[in-house]
């Protein structure tokens, strides 16, 4: 039977330094896990299968992506890790914190946790892909850990964590949704951006707040995802607001053409 341990991918963005990739692997595969994931990251060299150690199979079997998109198109939650905390970066919660929400979702769905490269982290752009951020505490001095020493603790509070566990049966409690997959949620958000517009909510030509709005609707979303009855819903919604107003639109159209022709007259 497929654990939920399965439907968790650790991914690795851009990783410079083969020893991190090896070690990365060998540190999910202590903790339980076995899904590394790679994106354009250095050659896998014999030191990254050194480091690797007794996890040559998890290092071996992880795919290789050309970009972030290709790696978290079937996800259905994206989180990532952060040491820089700020408004812009959406809801960080502590490493204990956040895995405990990953736990309940990864009974069901398939998550993804990014790794940033070893001297940049994450970009803004892949943090606007994540519902949530991840953050390690550390010395203030000091807060910058190596790549694998944050996968293995990320992977090590995470195989601690528990899901919705009854004191009484020590039985699972909760019945995790089905949530959709990341890929999914591309149209949804064209779509709101486009009914916001025709809404007037977002001023037309105006990039920075378009791009503000959609940002924090991306985090709200995918911090919890969306199931398939609320993706059409929300679809519903915005075909009927885009409905009225085109209906609207029409009527005013003719309004206009009517005085037009009375004036003549």
């Amino acid at each position: 039977m497929k654990s939920w341990q399965d439907n968790v991918s650790f991914v690795l963005i851009e990783p410079r330094e083969p020893g991190n990739i090896g070690a990365s692997a060998r540190a999910i595969k202590n903790m339980g896990f076995g899904r590394l994931c790679l994106v354009n990251p250095a050659a896998i060299t014999e030191e990254a299968k050194w480091f690797a150690r007794n996890a040559l199979d998890v290092l071996e079997t992880a795919p290789v992506y050309q970009n972030l998109q290709e790696a978290i198109g079937d996800k259905a939650i994206v989180a990532g890790t952060t040491r820089r905390k700020g408004k812009k970066r959406g809801v960080i919660y502590n490493v204990r914190q956040g895995v405990q929400k990953l736990r309940a979702l990864a009974e069901g769905n398939k998550v993804a946790i990014l790794f940033g490269r070893e001297d940049r982290g994450l970009f803004n752009e892949e943090v606007e892909q994540c519902g949530f951020l991840l953050c390690i505490p550390a010395n203030s001095e000091h807060p910058s850990l190596n790549l694998a020493q944050a996968v293995l603790i990320v992977a090590y509070e995470l195989s601690r964590a528990e899901y919705g566990v009854s004191e009484s049966d020590g039985k699972a409690s909760l019945v995790p949704a089905l949530l959709i997959r990341h890929e999914e949620l591309a149209l949804l958000y064209s779509r709101i951006s486009g009914t916001l517009k025709l809404l007037d909510y977002i001023p037309m030509g105006d990039r920075d707040i378009e791009r503000k709005i959609m940002a924090n609707l991306k985090h709200f979303i995918g911090r919890a995802g969306i199931t398939e009855w609320e993706l059409n819903m929300l679809h519903g919604i915005c075909s009927r607001i885009e409905n009225k107003l085109k209906g609207r639109k029409r009527s005013d159209e003719l309004d206009k053409k009517s005085l037009t022709v009375d004036k003549k007259v």
